[in-house]
C-alpha cells in the first residue's frame, strides 16, 4: 500500500524540457507490501503559471529510496525522514540545476 506520509507545494525555480517551473510538489512516500517497508523522498517541478496553477508535470519528477527493510510503519522513523527531507530534496534538486525555495511554502504540508 502506498502513502504519501508527507506532501507540501513550494516554490521553486528549475527548466525542463524547455519550460520554466516555478513550483515544486515534495513529497515522503511509504510503500509497504509482504511484511516490507521502504521509503522515498520525491519532488516534481511544476510550471505554476500562477496562483491557481498547480498542474503537477511528471516530466521533471525524481525520487530517491532512502530506506528499504522488513517491517511496517514507524512514526519514530518517519519523523527522522521528515527531519532529513529538506536536505535529500536539496540534493536531488542540485543534481538537476533545479531549486525548491523553503522559505515560499505555496499550501499547508499535508500529512497521510
Amino acid at each position: 500500500m502506498v502513502i504519501n506520509v508527507y506532501s507540501q507545494y513550494f516554490q521553486a525555480q528549475a527548466r525542463f524540457s524547455g519550460v520554466e517551473r516555478r513550483g515544486a510538489l515534495v513529497l515522503l512516500i511509504s510503500d509497504s507490501e509482504a511484511g516490507m517497508i521502504s521509503y522515498k523522498v520525491a519532488v516534481s517541478f511544476f510550471p505554476h503559471r500562477d496562483a491557481e496553477d498547480f498542474g503537477v508535470s511528471y516530466d521533471a519528477y525524481f525520487e530517491k529510496e532512502i530506506y528499504h527493510a522488513p517491517g511496517r510503519r514507524s512514526k519514530k522513523r518517519e519523523t527522522a525522514f521528515l527531519e532529513s527531507l529538506r536536505s535529500e530534496i536539496d540534493a536531488i534538486a542540485a543534481e538537476h540545476d533545479a531549486v525548491v525555495d523553503w522559505k515560499h511554502p505555496l499550501n499547508e504540508a499535508r500529512m497521510g
